[in-house]
């Protein structure tokens, strides 16, 4: 198992748990973004920069990742795609995406979008807790723990 991150909108908090996460169970983990990523010294830990633009950084994880692989994203379009490739996601909250719950965030993103591009002000995601930082911290602690 790799450990592939959408660096680009990665909270810190996650990317310090990632660190650690990486050097404990020595699993590579690369940060991909269109910018770079300040990574402590590790032979598990790498940074793949990308060309800025639209979904450039999504496209490398999706073309890298392999079934079994875990990536960390909160982009939905992504998600599914990788769903689709047998790779296990989870988002920067701890959410494991599943089949059947990217179909749901699918069809919510979408909603959210017509409503946006009707004019209807929507709210953003709620800043990053003490408590979406456990949640993380749970969540990939469960997923290595069967690697």
């Amino acid at each position: 198992m790799q450990i592939w991150v959408d660096a680009d909108a990665c909270p810190a908090v996650v990317r310090e748990i990632l660190f650690r996460a990486a050097e404990r169970k020595k699993l590579v983990t690369t940060f991909v973004a269109n910018q770079n990523v300040k990574l402590p010294p590790s032979q598990f830990l790498k940074s793949f920069r990308v060309q800025a633009g639209f979904d450039v950084a999504d496209n490398e994880i999706v073309a890298r990742s392999n079934s079994g692989d875990l990536v960390i994203t909160s982009d939905i379009p992504l998600a599914a795609e990788l769903i689709e490739k047998q790779v296990l996601v989870i988002n920067f909250r701890g959410e494991q995406y599943t089949e059947n719950s990217i179909r749901e965030r699918l069809n919510m993103r979408d909603f959210f979008d017509t409503l946006r591009s009707s004019g209807i002000q929507t709210k953003g995601p709620a800043a990053f807790s003490q408590q979406d930082r456990k949640m993380f911290a749970d969540a990939l602690d469960r997923i290595l723990a069967r690697v």
